[in-house]
């Protein structure tokens, strides 16, 4: 029986990170990947070197060839420009479409049969064009948005309430930017919703700080974008599937009639297990709850259409 493997495309602040995690959990081996030669072998190996510290026994490898990606079961795309001060999501869109086009058809040619993670930005648009470059059922690709989006909210509530964060849970839906969809109703503190513990002003001041978690970050960074909190996420994601955990967990997901929408990715609750998503999981909108992921989907619908992929 081979050995489970990870392969994570990009050895930037989110891939290096995301590795360092993944093999920290000590569940399968991982191949760190990027096109700047002696960049994620130094990585690999400095991370490899911490073994025998932490105890843990699977390899972290780097390489500058995708050969060496073969076979992976899961393939976590990280690579892309990052955003800077004063740049959306949306700003990258055009370089990233050609980056993550490639790096997909790549993966699809060695690991046919592995299910892939988006995280480079705007990621709604871009697990679209991971779907199409890929040709993988949809169920095979997803994005990071509402595992990262939810944990930055719980961040906010627990800080708020002064509660453990464990205490805390949150779905966050939507596009992974600006319109991004936060139902008060959905975010918890021990099952109670905070609607019955905070008032309005408190709910949406916390809501905003959600909304604007990254550019946050970016801000008070000035150089770089977020990666402790997105290698985290991105890392939950992964260890779900190859674990066949069945937890419900908001991805970005390639839409086909759920929540009345077709044809666009945003971020919903899904199951994640063998195989990528299991089910994507009906949240029980109401009509108003309803039109307002409908105009956060035609947010990313518009990336969408401006989207030329090459053949």
């Amino acid at each position: 029986m081979k050995p489970v493997k990870i392969t994570v495309v990009g050895a930037g602040n989110v891939g290096a990170s995301l590795g360092q995690r993944l093999i920290e959990k000590n569940f399968a081996d991982v191949v760190l990947l990027d096109i700047v030669e002696g960049l994620p072998q130094g990585k690999a190996l400095d991370i490899l070197e911490s073994g025998p510290v932490l105890g843990f026994t699977h390899r972290i490898t780097g390489s500058n060839s995708y050969a060496d990606t073969a076979g992976s079961d899961v393939a976590v795309i990280t690579s892309g420009a990052a955003r800077k001060p004063g740049m959306s999501r949306e700003d990258l869109l055009k370089i990233n479409t050609g980056i993550v086009s490639s790096v997909t058809k790549e993966i699809a040619r060695y690991s046919p049969d592995a299910v892939i993670i988006v995280v480079a930005n705007p990621v709604d648009a871009m697990t679209w064009v991971a779907c199409q470059a890929s040709g993988f059922p949809r169920s095979r690709v997803m994005g990071l948005s509402g595992a990262l989006d939810g944990a930055r909210l719980a961040t906010f509530i627990a800080l708020e309430a002064n509660v453990p964060v464990t205490d805390v849970n949150c779905w966050v839906m939507g596009e992974h930017g600006s319109s991004m969809v936060v139902f008060p109703r959905f975010a918890t503190i021990k099952g109670k919703p905070i609607t019955e513990i905070f008032s309005k002003e408190v709910i949406d001041r916390l809501v905003q700080r959600a909304v604007n978690g990254g550019a946050e970050i970016v801000g008070l960074l000035k150089t770089s974008s977020a990666f402790y909190a997105p290698s985290a996420a991105a890392g939950r994601m992964a260890e779900a599937v190859i674990r066949d955990s069945s937890e419900v967990i908001p991805c970005a997901a390639c839409l086909d009639g759920e929540y009345g929408l077709t044809g666009t990715v945003i971020g919903v609750p899904v199951k994640l297990g063998k195989g990528g998503i299991q089910q994507i999981v009906d949240a029980g909108l109401t009509a108003g709850e309803s039109a307002v992921l409908s105009a956060s989907a035609a947010a990313v619908r518009k990336q969408i259409d401006s989207i030329e992929l090459q053949g």
